[in-house]
């Protein structure tokens, strides 16, 4: 891909509009600065004090902050708690200019929350502790599904695109239900000249009929009785080729400092990664891509040119610094011209 070619994408990506659907959790990150740790009098117990708390959306959330990087409408839809974290989630969405108004809110339900405690001037500086996940743990209510739905077929016909992002580990327990991947299999199906996308942890075999974007272990783990963080490649072709004959789309999957393939009717392309100098973040990285791929398929791009663009999209990413992985247009084309005057 040259430079205009590039450029071309870019811009008419940015002037399309894009649906997120499924689980969207708040991340925080809490700065504990061990110098000021107090006791509590009833217990004796260290009271950690945290100096500094960064929020931002995560899961469905940073697929849409990476969208919006872009230049993309986003428009956010996903079951929340009536709670603290349902507010600011929807507040640091709408910051990032994010329409999260079809979002449902439910009283009996927590807003998923990940809380990292990161300990200040540690080595490396700063360095993680255990991670705090809230979520809620027994099955969404039927009246929820139903209430998705609706605003689902409502607002498919006025994006053109809809990624599905099932992230929560238990069983029906999420957005994503084996419902709402039927409904999203008869709008494929019914609305063809909108691209539907998912991705998911745990359950990425079970989506028709839409377009499948998982990593190489969750490609894999899909089709084979294998969970190896690092499947040959020859393997993972295997499996997306299976998973494209299941869901009857092309598959693309993401294989970090490997890059892309993608597997459509007239074979397979292994998009080789992008070389990255200095030190690497994978963190959001994948996300970026998806939103890449996402943009690119908007912008009438061919499926190997949207590989491109995600492995561009994934280099931009890794060089930043935050834990989003979001990246920019301009750092995505700064990219590009740092690997060709290396050539």
């Amino acid at each position: 891909m040259d430079e205009g070619r590039l450029q071309d994408i870019l811009l008419r990506g940015a002037h399309t509009r894009v649906l997120v659907v499924g689980d969207f959790v708040l991340n925080q990150r809490m700065l504990i600065d061990p110098s000021r740790i107090e006791y509590a009098e009833e217990t004796g117990l260290h009271a950690h004090q945290v100096v500094a708390v960064d929020l931002y959306p995560g899961a469905a959330g940073n697929i849409a902050a990476a969208l919006r990087a872009f230049g993309i409408a986003v428009t956010t839809l996903g079951v929340i708690g009536d709670d603290g974290e349902g507010y600011e989630l929807r507040r640091h969405l709408r910051k990032l200019g994010i329409d999260e108004r079809p979002m449902i809110i439910v009283a009996d339900r927590y807003t998923p929350a990940s809380i990292q405690p990161v300990i200040a001037g540690g080595t490396p500086v700063p360095y993680e502790q255990e991670r705090l996940d809230i979520r809620t743990r027994t099955p969404l209510a039927a009246s929820a599904t139903t209430t998705l739905i609706e605003r689902l077929r409502a607002l498919v016909t006025q994006v053109h695109a809809v990624i599905v992002v099932d992230h929560i580990p238990e069983e029906e327990c999420g957005v994503v239900t084996s419902r709402l991947r039927l409904e999203i299999a008869d709008l494929s199906l019914r609305h063809r000249d909108v691209w539907f996308l998912a991705i998911s942890r745990h359950r990425i075999g079970l989506f028709r009929h839409v377009v499948v974007i998982p990593c190489a272990r969750e490609c894999v783990r899909a089709v084979y009785a294998d969970d190896s963080n690092n499947p040959p490649l020859a393997l993972v072709g295997q499996a997306a080729e299976q998973l494209r004959r299941r869901t009857g789309k092309p598959v693309i999957v993401t294989l970090g400092l490997r890059g892309m393939l993608v597997v459509h009717d007239q074979g397979m392309n292994h998009a080789p990664p992008i070389p990255i100098n200095g030190p690497i973040n994978l963190t959001g990285a994948s996300d970026g891509a998806v939103a890449a791929v996402t943009a690119a398929l908007c912008a009438g791009a061919t499926l190997d040119e949207a590989v491109e663009l995600g492995n561009l999209a994934t280099a931009a990413a890794m060089r930043r610094t935050d834990v989003t992985g979001v990246a920019s247009p301009d750092q995505i084309i700064a990219v590009w011209w740092a690997y060709h005057k290396g050539e």
